[in-house]
């Protein structure tokens, strides 16, 4: 197979893609084997008809459709890698001309990757961000240890009291009929969580352990379940066990407990000191946002329709499969919302458009920068998505298939971008950038 690009013109690529005689021969022998099963001909049991029978009875070229389909399915991908063009529509091929004994060629057509020259990217002007960790973030990081380690007592001497947990079994009825999900035993409910309804938890406030209550509540109007929006309920309670929260004392003892420090005095410097980097890290991320943003805004720039369509479909996949994770489907939220799929769509278009464009600027700076990526950025890359998956890098490439490393490539090369955008950039205190937002305005 050998593949040429002929002529590139407002974002179309012509090329011929081109299979030697003895390519396009093996192609048609395994077209006949793979269908011969397909064809009857007098005189021979169905699939045992040779290949110049089915050809003289059916035409001599009954198997070249499928060979050159095959042909394109097997190597469409690498003749892509060989002219090093990026596409982004399906392509389409004109009718080829087959001779006996002669190699044959392929000419089709592509809408390929925008190839534009980015302007007004370098030196952006983003505002600093800089979150310095004292005593008042440790303190609340400590409360937080502090909860994580609370143990839970049996309360006997006295009535529930907002901010407990009670044990507690109840049946709800609307109009005197129970209905799906209204009822539990040995539920554990915090008063006070807003967990429930409002309303049902004000009225376990007051009450003894073994107490019976009758909770009088009505469904919010805008309750997701429509046949009981706006309703009255009652649901029958019984509080089996009312329990108080014990916090630890913030102490040396809690030091040791949850880390490898003896005493509260180094836990807190080192807990300061983890605070501060995550902080780092925060902040360093909400600046290349920054800069993504400004570039955004400093280029007005056409892409094509069919990327922004391709990239809704992909949020939408996104989105069902985040909802499939909840229990639900993107077919359930649609008919929860009382939204059509085109309503949908339409309302994902801006943000894929604002990352088509994105995607674009980006490549772009990636080749006029000359931005290259070593192969041990692209093996860091895979090795974290592993991490997070519980894989090594055997089980990543295999998960992402033969493509694997393309993949992977472009997300280092993205990065690389963001990352010389920001390196690039100004960065200004924020009250200058205060002043010249409002002198620009």
């Amino acid at each position: 197979m050998k593949a040429t690009q002929v002529s590139k013109e407002n974002g179309v690529v012509k090329f011929n893609i081109e299979f030697s005689a003895e390519e396009f021969k093996d192609a048609v022998n395994k077209a006949y084997l793979d269908n011969r099963s397909k064809f009857s001909v007098d005189g021979f049991r169905k699939g045992k008809a040779p290949r110049k029978i089915i050809e003289n009875y059916y035409g001599h070229d009954i198997f070249w459709d499928e060979a050159i389909n095959a042909l394109l399915d097997k190597n469409y991908y690498e003749a892509l890698k060989e002219m090093d063009i990026e596409v982004i529509s399906q392509p389409s091929f004109e009718a080829p001309e087959v001779k006996k004994d002669e190699p044959v060629v392929l000419s089709g057509s592509v809408q390929v990757f925008p190839e534009i020259e980015v302007e007004n990217y370098k030196g952006l002007e983003i505002e600093k961000v800089e979150t310095k960790i004292g005593d008042k973030e440790v303190q609340e990081e400590l409360e937080r240890v502090q909860k994580s380690q609370a143990r839970m007592e049996t309360v006997e001497d006295r009535k529930s009291e907002d901010g407990d947990t009670v044990i507690i079994d109840f049946a709800g009825t609307v109009d005197g009929e129970a209905f799906s999900g209204g009822s539990a035993e040995n539920y554990e409910l915090k008063l006070g969580s807003g967990q429930f309804i409002p309303g049902f938890e004000e009225q376990l406030v007051g009450k003894d352990a073994g107490e019976e209550v009758d909770v009088e509540v009505v469904f919010p109007g805008d309750y997701h379940a429509e046949e009981l929006a706006g309703k009255p309920a009652v649901f029958k309670t019984k509080i089996h066990e009312i329990k108080k929260e014990i916090l630890p004392e913030i102490d040396d003892e809690l030091a040791s407990d949850v880390s490898d420090f003896e005493t509260l005095a180094e836990y807190k410097k080192d807990l300061k000191k983890k605070l501060q980097e995550s902080a780092n890290e925060t902040d360093l991320s909400v600046m290349k946002d920054r800069v993504l943003e400004k570039l955004y805004e400093s280029n007005e720039i056409e892409v094509p329709e069919v990327m922004i369509r391709n990239e809704v479909e992909n949020m939408l996949y996104d989105m069902n499969q985040s909802l499939a994770a909840q229990g639900l489907g993107l077919q359930q939220y649609i008919e929860w919302t009382g939204k059509t799929i085109d309503e949908v769509r339409e309302e994902t278009k801006p943000e894929a458009e604002k990352r088509i464009r994105t995607r674009v600027l980006l490549k772009n700076i990636i080749r006029m920068e000359k931005l290259e990526v070593e192969d041990s950025e692209i093996m860091e890359l895979m090795e974290d998505f592993g991490k997070q998956y519980g894989m090594d890098v055997d089980q990543v490439k295999e998960m992402a298939g033969s493509d694997t490393e393309n993949y992977f490539r472009e997300d280092a090369q993205t990065k690389k971008a963001i990352d010389w955008l920001f390196d690039n950039a100004k960065k200004v205190a924020a009250k200058k950038a205060a002043k010249k937002d409002a002198e620009d305005k």
